[in-house]
């Protein structure tokens, strides 16, 4: 069973972190925390199928539920990572209706879609044994809008069967709307509201990543239901220039780093 899948469904909020070290060890450090969910990103951290493949086994016997973010859209990969076991997807640049729907039937097996026929890992070495039967039902598509075009398209996306969350990008979509290196701008703000709003009354499951912990509060208010609330990789550099600076005064004030326009 999909517990990440099942908890959106009943509305019930997963606090998050985002997991960019492409590395079993400190992933399964974080996924020991106490957060219900980790993004094992493909797009801006050095994953790829193997890698993804060690820390969904390093997870394996943690609480944390992955959730991993493809580096584009392609039936391809989104095939051979639910091969290896990972049965949440969050897909990038997602921005137009057909678009979506392609992505739906990727993840399904003939005939509601063309997902090629093949289990592995993915049923516990046919373990499972109605792994065939279930998994469409299990598995749990997460489309990630971060554009203009994405937001004009939101309610044609949101109505397509199949795509059980939207996660809003706030710092592509901060670029997308003119304020490049800032998701915090008023306007963005606005959209990104007007985009959980949305999410709310279409009854998907809406999810954003934001290291300010009071935007973050705010957001989960509005309604979202899957938030990250940090990235692994830039809680390690705060805390080492911290840590450095505590011992050698001398050194240069050390600027705090968010998750800037690459995530």
């Amino acid at each position: 069973m999909n517990a990440f899948k099942q908890a959106l469904k009943q509305g019930k909020v997963q606090i998050g972190l985002w997991a960019s070290f492409a590395d079993p060890y400190p992933t399964e450090i974080v996924a020991s925390a106490g957060f219900d969910w980790l993004a094992l990103d493909c797009e801006h951290a050095p994953n790829d199928l193997r890698t993804v493949l060690a820390q969904l086994q390093a997870m394996a016997g943690t609480p944390a539920q992955p959730v991993v973010r493809l580096p584009i859209g392609d039936p391809v990969l989104i095939k051979q990572y639910l091969d290896i076991g990972a049965h949440t997807l969050l897909v990038p640049v997602v921005e137009s209706a057909d678009q979506a729907a392609t992505l739906v039937a990727a993840t399904r097996y003939p005939p509601r879609g063309f997902r090629g026929v093949a289990t592995g890992r993915a049923s516990r070495w046919g373990k499972v044994k109605d792994y065939l039967a279930t998994a469409t039902e299990e598995v749990c598509l997460l489309v990630q809008v971060e554009t203009r075009k994405g937001l004009d398209n939101l309610d044609a996306i949101l109505a397509v069967e199949g795509v059980d969350g939207v996660f809003i990008g706030p710092s592509d979509l901060a670029a997308s709307l003119g304020h490049l290196g800032n998701p915090g701008h008023a306007e963005v703000i606005a959209a990104i509201e007007d985009a959980i709003a949305r999410i709310k009354v279409a009854g998907k499951a809406a999810g954003i990543l934001t290291a300010d912990n009071a935007l973050a509060q705010s957001y989960i208010d509005q309604g979202v239901t899957f938030c990250a609330v940090g990235v692994d990789t830039l809680m390690l550099s705060n805390a080492a220039m911290a840590l450095a600076r505590k011992f050698k005064p001398d050194l240069a004030p050390a600027p705090v780093q968010k998750p800037g326009a690459t995530y």
